[in-house]
């Protein structure tokens, strides 16, 4: 975690048009002047900041004063106030990104900034380059403000990992309780945008990297359509898998950020029909858009202490003009995860061996050197779980194994039966559910425990499948959210129906940064010893 990050000094902005003159000093002045003594001069006023840099200096600000608690972001922008000051300067035509500042996930390369996916390998891994989609970012106008911490290698280090901790960044704490966990891999992005230091962040999903860290930080997450987002110059686990996408406090604002981030990336072959399937992602945003709309409500997914926001979630859904079939049951035709497993792991050491040998960088350039050096770095890097996974890949011949294609194929085609048939035999639009159980601990002892979960997200992830999660509500005072997986290139589609129950919902409480739940002062007196009267 960078500690301590300052706010860059304004630039002084001259205004034309506002000196006077006087034909002689005021009175106190002439006193002072002709007593001898040197003339009193007052205090220039202070610079002026246009809308962007002030709105950027007030997420700066915020930063600053509460990110030492938080470790949600890893470093800020050292030219964050250039570019807000260039966009007031240049007075650029005003869109729905123009002068917001926003956050990129610390796998994503950012110009300026080196790019470590958490890891200390990586700590000078300053490439010079922009990714794509954040060259899109720039061109819509928006202020790149610095990069968030994230589960490092996203989360797939270690068997026993601890969602939200790096070693570059440390531990990203819950804001709602702050011995809760962010979920992973995009913790800082999620926690960030929950903190109110942004409205907007990038976040990137394999299975779940986008959709906990939104529903345990109670913010809007989409992990988009697989192609619809370029992953040129992101840190790899998985070309099969892996997506970029917006992690926001609204439906709306994942939609700016997808009109700027979607398209076609002639260096990603998986994007080939990003540009064909695009469209203004806010043009169906309503609260009337679920109207005549037939979802189904997937009851099979649900439990792990969310039952009751969820029916009270169904109920909105209902009363927004919603058609919705209830599915109780549900027999999956096999199971993938063992086989998403292995194409994990394969394509991890072909996909990062690729990447780190195209860094300019002097950087580790295999995963076998980055497995060297969390060896002889082990007690900066490897203090609270190991590297078990990484071995795992390694060993694996990569893509060129036959087994490996074998799963590719077999995982997928689970994954996308199952979810067409979820949704063609109930003629739906889209599949609704409760995306995770509210926020485990932070546990140095077990890593991540979780209480529960469905896997109808995984399903998504595997097939590439869009999935959207909206803030359902507070579960004893901690986020769970709301899912809608459709089928792809569905995003728009998920995004109207995720903004009209978004509208019925109404204002999700905000982040109290509690030290704990059990300190709430709702919860409190009954956790304490109880006066039992004779």
């Amino acid at each position: 975690m960078t500690n301590g990050l300052r706010a860059l000094p304004l630039a002084a902005l001259l205004l034309a048009g506002c000196a006077t003159t006087t034909t002689a000093p005021p009175p106190a002045m002439a006193e002072t002047v002709n007593s001898g003594a040197p003339p009193t001069v007052p205090p220039p006023p202070p610079p002026m900041m246009g809308p962007a840099e002030s709105t950027v200096a007030a997420a700066i600000d915020r930063i600053n004063g509460r990110d030492a608690e938080l470790g949600a972001v890893i470093a800020v922008m050292p030219d964050a106030r250039e570019q807000a000051q260039r966009i007031d300067r240049l007075r650029i035509a005003p869109g729905p990104l123009t002068g917001k500042p926003i956050l990129i996930k610390d796998n994503v390369e950012v110009a300026g900034l080196p790019t470590t996916a958490g890891s200390l390998a990586l700590a000078g891994n300053n490439t010079g380059r922009d990714a794509p989609l954040v060259a899109r970012l720039r061109q819509a106008g928006a202020v790149i403000l610095g990069k968030t911490n994230l589960s490092e290698w996203a989360n797939i280090r270690s068997t026993a990992s601890i969602s939200g901790w790096s070693a570059v960044g440390g531990q990203t704490r819950n804001p709602y309780a702050l011995d809760r966990n962010t979920c992973g891999s995009s913790s800082g992005s999620g926690a960030a945008v929950a903190a109110g230091y942004v409205d907007y962040a990038i976040g990137s999903e394999t299975d779940g990297s986008i959709t906990c860290p939104s529903s345990f930080n109670g913010v809007v997450g989409l992990k988009p359509t697989l192609g619809f987002v370029s992953r040129t110059h992101v840190v790899p686990i998985s070309h099969s898998q892996d997506t970029a996408g917006p992690m926001t406090r609204t439906v709306r604002q994942a939609a700016e950020i997808m009109n700027a981030i979607a398209g076609s990336d002639p260096a990603d072959p998986a994007t080939k029909d990003a540009d064909a399937h695009r469209s203004d992602f806010t043009a169906g945003l309503s609260a009337d858009a679920l109207k005549g709309q037939r979802v189904a409500v997937l009851r099979f997914a649900g439990g792990f202490g969310t039952n009751a926001l969820f029916d009270a979630a169904v109920a909105r859904l209902k009363a927004a003009g919603a058609d919705v079939v209830e599915v109780k049951d549900f027999k999956p035709s096999g199971n993938f995860g063992d086989d998403e497993f292995k194409v994990l792991v394969a394509e991890l050491k072909t996909d990062l061996n690729a990447y780190l040998a195209s860094s300019p960088a002097a950087i580790p350039k295999t995963l076998a050197e980055v497995i060297a050096f969390n060896e002889a770095q082990a007690a900066a890097e490897m203090p609270l779980f190991g590297q078990e996974i990484f071995e795992m890949s390694e060993k694996t011949k990569g893509v060129d194994d036959p087994a490996y294609a074998k799963a590719r194929a077999n995982s997928l085609a689970i994954a996308t039966k199952d979810l067409d048939r979820l949704l063609k035999d109930n003629k739906a639009v889209a599949l609704v559910f409760p995306t995770y159980p509210a926020a485990w601990k932070i546990d140095v002892v077990n890593g991540d425990v979780s209480n529960g979960g469905s896997n109808v997200g995984s399903m998504a992830a595997v097939a590439g499948y869009p999935h959207l999660t909206v803030p359902m509500g507070l579960l004893r005072g901690l986020p769970v959210g709301l899912s809608f997986v459709g089928p792809r290139w569905s995003d728009a589609k998920l995004l109207a129906l995720g903004s009209a129950y978004e509208a019925a919902r109404g204002e999700l409480p905000r982040p109290r940064f509690l030290p704990s739940i059990e300190a709430a002062p709702e919860y409190a007196p009954s956790l304490g010893r109880q006066t039992v009267r004779p």
